[in-house]
Order: structure tokens, then sequence, then C-alpha cells
């Protein structure tokens, strides 16, 4: 979150969000002192999906689960959330958060990767799929869109402490094209 607050851009946003988990929660903190705000909003529908039926797993076990969420998103595997009833409580999330937001500035929307592959899917219009969830990086990964007509600006997901792609390259790593989606 540090190196992110040295991107020129940054200094557009006007208003942090997060999900009330705890990392979300500390990313939010650092980024909204960083830029001077008051703080920070939480807003609890942002959260992963319900997963409490299996509690910790290990992570070989824990990432079978999940690509299976990801390719079977109406069902619920192992009394997790299902991807679908995610993604529907997590747009609604966020439309919540734009109906609330101060006008005339950028917004940061902090939460987790299942998070925001769900609503990266929903903005670009495409299947739940794991093909686009973020690509692993040091630090973590943002994508942007527009708030009045929810379309994406950028065909990738960034690194926070990478070089902006405006363009699908290699390093997308074939997963987040839009092509066929617009």
């Amino acid at each position: 979150m540090s190196a992110l607050l040295a991107r020129p851009w940054v200094r557009d946003i006007c208003a942090v969000f997060s999900s009330t988990e705890r990392k979300a929660r500390d990313g939010a903190e650092i980024l909204a002192g960083g830029l001077g705000l008051d703080g920070y909003e939480t807003v609890e529908h942002l959260g992963e999906n319900d997963r409490s039926s299996t509690g910790f797993l290990p992570r070989d076990e824990f990432e079978v689960v999940v690509d299976a969420f990801f390719a079977q998103p109406e069902t619920s595997l192992r009394g997790w959330e299902r991807a679908a009833d995610a993604q529907k409580r997590i747009s609604r999330a966020v439309e919540h958060i734009l109906s609330i937001a101060p006008a005339g500035g950028d917004l940061a929307i902090i939460g987790h990767g299942g998070t925001g592959t769900l609503l990266y899917c929903s903005l670009a219009r495409l299947p739940i799929s794991r093909r686009y969830d973020q690509p692993p990086t040091n630090g973590g990964n943002w994508f942007a869109f527009d708030r009045d007509s929810k379309k994406l600006r950028f065909r990738c997901w960034q690194s926070i402490d990478g070089p902006v792609r405006r363009r699908v390259s290699s390093r997308c790593r074939g997963r987040s094209s839009l092509d066929h989606a617009r």
C-alpha cells in the first residue's frame, strides 16, 4: 500500500472503503492515512465468500476447493457460499458504495482476491472463472472502473508495485483479455 501511495494518480482518491476483514482494513488504513483522509468506511457485504462451514483448510486442499468454487459458480461446495451469490452480494455492496460516495474524485475499494475476481468478472461481463483471477505479485493487485459506465479502465489486473499496463500482454497471463466481452 505504501508503494501505491507513491503513484501520482492515487492523489485523486477522495474516499476509501473496505471490507470488514482485517487485512483489507489494514490496507485501507494505510491508504487513507497516506492520503490525509479522515479514515475509511467498512462495508460488511464486500467480504470474501462465506466459507465458515470448513474453517481453515491446508493450502493444497484450499486451492482445490477454490478452483471448484470458480468452476461451479451455481454450486455450494462443502457448504461454502455459492460464487454466483457472492458475486451478487459484492456487486450490490459496490452499488451501495457508489450511491453514498462523495462525487468529484476517485474511490478506493479494498478487499481480497476472490472478492475482486468476482467483481472483475461482473464488470467485464465475463463468466465467473478463476481464469480472471489476479496474477501472483509481490504486493497485491488492483483494477479500475468508471463510476458511471462501470466499464473497466484497463484490460488486465495491475500490480500495486509494478507499472500500469493498458494493453493485454504476456504479463497479463492471458487471464484478463476483454476482447470477447465488449
